[in-house]
């Protein structure tokens, strides 16, 4: 049987979201059911993903046990087959039309069997589960199939596996291949679980088209520790990816008589946009959810071009207007409108179509007067949490008046906020107005998701798309016209050619730039895709299930908001194009089969968005089991009882290195120990490069060998530690007090690295930290609630209790139980960011390698070493002004803010230090 290949239109995202199989049982069964070999192999051809997840388990227990089956997969991926074989008889899953398999389905029911087998778990996932009773000493293997044509969404394809398998596998393997004949321009990785330990057993290869990511851990490797026995492996793992691509037609590619063009070229002016925003303001969004909108709405009116022009509907049971027209995205104009936004109050009823109306008046007005620039784009952005309550309240009749009102002229955007909205009513209000839809999760990250979606819509490139093919060449070809395209996104269109169609297919792509007619030309020969028979990367009629795919899911989109009379003729096409190529669409079910005695009839179907309304979804399972050394230390545990779990994660004593230890940092007597040299866990450690941070009364002894940084001791630890080379005993002084609002810490043109931060006087300590990486562009935000890495314009958030790991070209990225971010390269600085959250809590900032800094390093934490000056504070006097910058603490000894030098080699002193907490006795 033919498996069909998923395909999607506008965007290149490659979201695959693979959940590897997880076996459960109950408490007592936990042991009894043994996965002993669970693999997913993805093979990924031309941005079309086809996965299979095998896991084969045994009953080792003297009696019957129940085997569960669960994994997560993509919701826009489609199920293509699912078996079980038990005691080598295989038991397969039927595709049938959700109609024929509504007898079985409801006779499960009637019997009080759990006969829904696919059920939505969270924003991206929904979840598959089987169970099946097994005999003592049998096997059972599952096998499951799905494909996903995955979707360009700010310029990246996101391979995401979600890995639980809960207990500790022998043959436990990822596999992935990917196949771009376009050329692969960067691939990345990224994990939420991996340890250095797992880091060995995960393997990347590349070359100019191909990429190849092995992970195939030992058992001793998935082990949390050699007294723990259960899993490390828990979490996320990602491959992130994008290819090459030029100002031009496209990609044409070709397989087994069907083709797939890909269209996004680089290169092209971003056209001007004029952007309405909607935002409901009535009394359910009071709160958290007004709250998030209002930081949205901030930050995304700052992302707005000074060639655009915008203004503010907010609505309840009124619209109003923020000004009587469209305005200039001057600074100015944000400024004000910022203003306005943060003032918003929700209270009162919905009353959508009023404000919707106002949106399209305000658009027409400035269209009939000449008001807005030629050639740009007009976009209105709708944000709601429920269904209208006031005014006119049908959705029907909103729906033709708004599309009575637009017109076609202008593309619509729906976002629905929450549960309580009615996610049909947005997706067919935003499909018949030339837009799309999405549900904004309630969540700690709302706020983030809101500006994600709107940099997808930020940066319109082309209107009025049209492909167009020789009709002599290609039939059944799928969307070949759209509104826009964005940047970051990219167009797809499939086909099938002619039994006697050229050697050479050619296209012309059409399109409209800044009042401009464009036109692309592309061709591709049947001859050059030679590349698509090699097996290893390639499986069966990829090409041909692509299309179908595609062909499936906008069939489905436009029955949405079709007339009565066409939905018929578009099921009917949608349905067949399902049967015929085994695919579990929202209009067939997968009827699961199991041996005599067993439940006979549970049926898989396909969700569908609207169906989750009302529920309370969450976002997946917790992705950890772990222990910090903060929970630790708020139980009570001592250092000491501590040390073993923590140095476990640290890793083993590293060489001996000199350490200093001194008094707290708010004694005005500070006084700087000599070096003594002691052996420490690498780790945390070795991020503090050797600085040991004790608290006693006395200046007796040093700290016993091995011994780690005491949470007391980190109550006063400075909020920056700076080792740099130079003297051995040095100090500086930073007078934060003059630096009022952010400030550059630190600077480095030629590392391409800079450290800015706000710090609270008041809280003495940081409100929040950010780094700024020129190349990969990448910036890390962190407050003390969470890390907010931004990417390709992509925001991803993670709180500090999760872990991290992430390879991209030219940076790697962990963060570990601890909290502790690291962010290195293999020639740049590299940069320590915690979050402490004993007493004294707040933000710390950490430096190592920084003697790779640049001659031209500066900021507060980074001038000329003219403002470094030895000795002890009480016997050797500060620099006088003169000498140093404002700045600098020089008006009152000892000093405010500390800064040690610690000797690192013998090169020219650079600037460093660690920021101390304020002396409160000045």
């Amino acid at each position: 049987m033919k498996t069909p290949a998923p395909a999607w239109t506008c965007g290149l995202a490659l979201v695959l979201l693979l959940l590897l199989a997880v076996l459960q049982t109950t408490t007592a069964q936990k042991n009894d059911i043994d996965i002993y070999s669970l693999t997913v192999d993805s093979k990924v051809s031309s941005r079309f993903a086809h996965t299979v997840v095998t896991s084969r388990v045994v009953n080792r227990a003297d009696t019957m046990q129940e085997a569960t089956f669960q994994m997560e997969l993509p919701k826009r991926a489609f199920i293509t087959n699912f078996s079980m074989i038990i005691d080598g008889v295989t038991y397969p899953g039927n595709i049938k039309e959700k109609a024929a398999a509504q007898e079985q389905y409801s006779a499960a029911v009637a019997r009080g069997e759990s006969a829904g087998l696919v059920k939505a778990t969270g924003r991206k996932m929904e979840q598959f589960q089987v169970s099946v009773s097994v005999a003592p000493a049998a096997k059972v293997t599952f096998e499951l199939v799905y494909e996903e044509l995955l979707k360009r969404n700010l310029g990246v394809y996101e391979l995401l596996l979600k890995v639980q398998p809960q207990q500790l596998v022998k043959h436990l393997q990822m596999d992935i291949h990917i196949f771009e004949p376009q050329g692969i321009s960067f691939l990345e990785t990224d994990s939420t679980f991996m340890t250095s330990e797992l880091e060995n057993a995960l393997t990347t290869s590349q070359t100019q088209t191909k990429a190849h990511i092995l992970f195939k851990p030992t058992l001793s490797q998935q082990q949390k520790s050699s007294e723990q026995k259960d899993t490390v492996i828990n979490g996320d793992f990602i491959v992130r990816y994008d290819v090459n691509r030029t100002l031009s037609g496209g990609s044409i590619q070709i397989e087994n008589g069907y083709f797939v063009h890909y269209f996004a070229p680089e290169g092209l002016p971003t056209i001007p946009k004029n952007v309405i925003f909607v935002i409901d303001k009535s009394g359910s969004m009071r709160g958290k959810k007004i709250q998030q909108t209002r930081e949205a709405l901030i930050k995304i009116l700052d992302d707005l071009s000074p060639k655009d022009q915008f203004n503010l509907v907010p609505f309840s049971e009124e619209a109003t207007q923020w000004k009587p027209s469209l305005v200039p995205a001057s600074a100015e104009n944000v400024k004000k409108a910022k203003t306005y936004a943060a003032g918003i109050q929700a209270q009162g009823g919905t009353n959508i179509n009023s404000a919707m109306l106002m949106a399209v008046q305000l658009l027409e007005r400035a269209t009939r007067e000449e008001l807005l620039p030629s050639g740009s784009v007009s976009l209105i952005i709708l944000l709601t949490d429920g269904d209208p309550t006031v005014g006119e309240t049908n959705p029907e009749t909103i729906q033709r008046n708004v599309q009575d009102a637009i017109g076609g002229q202008y593309s619509l955007f729906c976002l629905g906020f929450g549960f309580d909205v009615s996610y049909a009513f947005l997706e067919r209000l935003a499909l018949d107005n030339g837009g799309l839809a999405r549900r904004i999760y309630e969540d700690s990250d709302s706020a983030l998701q809101l500006q994600d979606f709107y940099q997808e819509v930020a940066n319109p490139l082309l209107t009025a798309v049209a492909f167009e093919y020789p009709s002599n060449a290609v039939e059944d070809v799928t969307q070949d016209n759209f509104r826009l395209l964005f940047k970051g996104s990219e167009m797809v269109v499939a086909g099938k050619l002619r039994d006697q169609s050229p050697d050479v297919l050619s296209a012309k792509v059409s399109g409209q730039l800044l009042m401009q007619n464009i036109t692309f030309q592309t061709e591709s020969s049947m001859a050059e895709q030679e590349e698509f028979q090699s097996t290893k990367y390639i499986f069966h009629n990829f090409m041909e299930r692509l299309w179908a795919y595609l062909t499936i899911q906008q069939l489905l989109e436009q029955i949405v908001s079709a007339s009565d009379a066409e939905k018929q003729t578009l099921k009917t096409r949608a349905l067949g194009l399902s049967l015929n190529y085994s695919f579990v669409t929202p209009l067939t079910s997968m009827v699961v089969t199991k041996p005599e005695g067993q439940e006979q009839s549970q049926v898989a179907e396909k969700p569908v968005e609207n169906e989750n309304r009302n529920r309370n979804v969450p976002l997946g399972h917790s992705v950890f089991r772990y222990q910090d050394f903060m929970g630790m230390r708020r139980s009570g545990m001592t250092a000491a009882e501590m040390l073993p779990s923590f140095s476990s994660r640290l890793g083993p004593p590293g060489p001996l290195r000199p350490h200093y230890s001194f008094d707290s940092f708010s004694n005005p007597n500070l006084r700087l120990r000599a070096p003594v040299l002691t052996s420490a866990p690498s780790g945390f450690d070795e991020m503090l490069h050797g600085v040991d941070f004790k608290i006693k009364e006395t200046t007796s002894t040093h700290a016993p060998p091995g011994e780690l940084p005491s949470p007391s001791a980190l109550t006063e630890a400075p909020a920056a530690i700076l080792p740099l080379p130079g003297q051995s005993v040095d100090r500086l002084c930073v007078d934060i007090e003059h630096s009022q609002g952010p400030m550059n810490l630190l600077s480095d043109p030629d590392q391409g690295i800079e450290v800015t931060g706000h710090y609270e006087i008041e809280k003495a300590q940081f409100s929040w930290i950010e780094v700024t990486f020129r190349d990969p562009q990448l910036q890390v935000h962190a407050t003390p609630t969470r890390v907010v890495v931004t990417r390709n314009r992509r925001n991803s958030a993670y709180k500090w209790k999760n872990t991290l790991f992430s390879v991209m070209p030219g940076l790697k990225m962990t963060k570990d139980e601890a909290g502790l971010l690291l962010l290195s390269s293999p020639d740049k600085v590299t940069i320590g960011l915690l979050f402490w959250d004993g007493p004294g809590q707040g933000l710390r900032l950490l430096l190592r390698d920084t003697d790779r800094f640049s001659s031209h390093v500066g900021g507060t934490l980074g001038m000329p070493p003219m403002a470094l000056h030895s000795g002890h504070p009480q016997k050797s006097p500060l620099p006088s002004n003169k000498q140093c910058p404002e700045f600098l603490c020089v008006s009152r000894p000892p000093c405010l803010y500390p800064l040690l030098i610690h000797p690192l080699s013998l090169r020219p002193v650079l600037p460093g230090c660690a920021l101390g907490a304020p002396n409160r006795g000045r």
